[in-house]
Parts: C-alpha cells; structure tokens; sequence
C-alpha cells in the first residue's frame, strides 16, 4: 500500500502523522511511504531523518494526496485537504465529527474511507488512540490553567499551590478519565486543593483509593457542578462521551456567580465543550472572557508540545495503521471489532450513530455496507 503522510495544516499545529520509527516500521512490512517535505520539522523530525527510515520526500501535499492509497494525519482535515481526498481513499486521522457538521459533510461527499482514531474502542470501553493526546491534554491543562490564572494573563492572580500562610489555588476538575485524572495529577502536583467530579462511583473510588484524601470527590449533579464552579480558582473540563457531542455541564447563567478573573480551561472543546460559553479557539488566539471569565478553548493542546505528542500518538495509531495497510481496510476493520468502530464515514454514508445522530444525518450500519 501506499501511504502518504502530508504536513499538518491547522492553526499552530505542528504534530506529524508518523515518525521516522513508523515509516522504518512500514517500510519493513513492504509499504511505500509518502512523506511531505517539512512534515516533521514542528516535532523536532527533519527530512533526513525521515529519508534514512526509507520514506518518498515530496515537494507537495497535492502530490501525497494523489498518490497515497491511505492519508496518516493528527487533525481532521481542514476544506482544502476534504477537497483532496478522493472515493476509496482512507483517512486515518482523529475527526471529532460531532460537533462539526461542514466536515461531516465534505467527508460524506468525498466518498473516502474515514476512520477516526478518537471512537476505536476497546471491549473495556478505553479508546486507545485518544488516551495518549488526553493524557498530554490533561497535563497540559493544569499547566495552562496556573498560567492564565497569572494577573498579566488575564486571571485572578493567584499561585496555585499557595505558599505558607496563603491558601491555594481551588481547582474543579469535571470528568474522571484520563483526561481528567491527568489534570488532577498535575493540579495536585502543584500543590493546588483540587477536586474532581464524575457521574461514575466506582471511578471516584478508584480516584480516592489512589490519592486518599490528596484531592476531594464529589459527584457530578447539576446541584453539586453549580455551587461548586463558585468556589473555583480554575474550571478543567475534562467530559467525554466517545464519538459524541459533550453535554454541557457548566451553564451560562451559572457563570456570574463564578469568581471575577476565575480561568476555565475546556479540554473537551473538540466535541463541543462541556462549559457552555465554550467556543473553539486556536494557539494564536488562545482566550476571551464571559461574564469576567477566563475561557481557554483550545481544540489541539497537545500541539504545543508536538515533540512530545507526535512520540505518544504514534506509538499508540502505529499498530491499527499496519493492519490497514497489511490487510487493507475491510479484511482489517472485520478481524477487530475496536478498529471498526473507528469507521465514521464510508462510502459517503455516515456510520456512526452518534455521529449521525449529532447531526440529524442518515445512520448506516457498517455491518450492512461489510455485507
């Protein structure tokens, strides 16, 4: 098969698809690799590197689209790329179609193969190609959260982990996952008073059996969200329901009983937020206010640190990618149920429900499109 690995082209991202390991890897099993030129110069990978594991440079990402059989990248495609792929074509890239109904759209039209790493799912329900980039994002997001909460930055002005005499900073984390147990960590590590909310009693189990009485729980009703973001230093949205859009826990109307210069960092942004002021934004411009809150929505954290994110994706998607390129995509999807429900949209018709139902589209099973 031939695989083509185009430089990313979203705002501030500067993630590639592939290391020079996954090509070497690729290139073993009898694959040609199509890399363009400069597609790893943001996570620190030049060409040469690239040319010694035995991948194709080309000038363009016209020529990797017309070439490849199957597109390796960490966005979803922005229009000009959707306008690229071609019927029979597979996309292996994480989509986040839920909350984004012109690229739902331009992929149902393009006819390609799209499958999404963020709904591969396992039988435990983990979703192995997302868990990497959740685990930097939550790092992260502690990280960006002390940051903003800097008075020059626009926040209260206040340490996170206090110093003696001072209280610290009292940080909310909403969702026990992995993108939440990761923020939890590092807002702990801090020094922060951190409490981390889920709808789940057994995860908060697990959490208070881990760090005892390091962090608080507390469970996740509207009641308990609404008086407790009144008291918070810092909001870490961290809510996710796998391929679907992220209902809103934090309201509007719940904002102006918020603390003046408080911070909310939404990680949950890509499937639409879980704070409802939540809106997209980018690296460049990274923060507005609601009601004198801090909102931060950027939608690829990890893209600030692409040396460490590329590294970590890629180890993770590197075993699902050699399959599709070994076996090809339907022999691949029908011998691993998790890498199937990684499928979103095939043949121009959407098959994943959430996705369809997101969008009041048309559902087809895949299994009636493998039959």
């Amino acid at each position: 098969m031939i695989v083509g690995v185009p430089k990313e082209i979203k705002n501030n991202e500067f993630r590639v698809g592939m290391t020079p390991a996954g090509v070497a890897q690729f290139v073993a099993h009898g694959h040609t690799v199509l890399v363009e030129k400069g597609a790893g110069v943001g996570s620190s990978l030049t060409d040469e590197e690239y040319v010694t594991a035995g991948a194709e440079m080309l000038e363009t990402p016209d020529e990797v689209f017309a070439r490849a059989d199957m597109i390796v990248k960490v966005k979803e495609p922005q229009p000009v790329e959707i306008a690229r792929l071609r019927p029979g074509q597979i996309l292996y890239t994480y989509l986040h179609l839920a909350p984004d109904l012109a690229q739902t759209q331009g992929l149902v039209a393009s006819g390609a193969v799209c499958i999404a790493y963020e709904t591969v799912e396992l039988p435990n329900h983990s979703l192995p190609l997302l868990a990497p980039m959740s685990e930097v994002a939550g790092r992260m997001a502690s990280q960006v959260g002390a940051a903003y909460l800097q008075k020059p930055n626009g926040g209260r002005g206040v340490l996170m982990g206090g110093v003696p005499g001072v209280l610290p900073a009292k940080v909310v984390v909403l969702g026990g996952g992995v993108v939440g147990t990761n923020a939890a960590y590092v807002a702990m590590g801090m020094g922060a008073d951190v409490t981390i909310m889920d709808v789940s009693l057994d995860r908060l189990r697990y959490l208070d059996e881990i760090w005892g009485n390091r962090i608080r729980t507390l469970y996740s009703s509207k009641y308990n969200v609404e008086r407790i973001v009144t008291e918070a230093d810092l909001v870490i949205g961290a809510v996710l329901l796998p391929g679907a859009k992220t209902p809103y826990l934090v309201t509007r109307d719940m904002l102006p009983s918020m603390k003046p210069g408080a911070v909310v960092v939404d990680v949950s942004v890509d499937q639409g937020g879980c704070i409802e002021t939540t809106k997209a934004t980018t690296h460049a411009d990274p923060t507005y206010f609601v009601d004198g809150v801090l909102h931060y929505g950027v939608a690829n954290m990890p893209g600030a640190v692409p040396n460490t994110s590329t590294h970590a994706l890629t180890n993770a998607t590197l075993r699902y990618g050699l399959a599709i390129a070994d076996k090809g995509w339907k022999k691949a999807v029908m011998d691993d149920a998790a890498l199937a429900k990684g499928v979103n949209v095939l043949d121009g018709k959407v098959v994943y429900k959430h996705v369809a139902d997101a969008h009041r589209m048309e559902y087809t099973s895949l299994e009636s499109l493998l039959a």
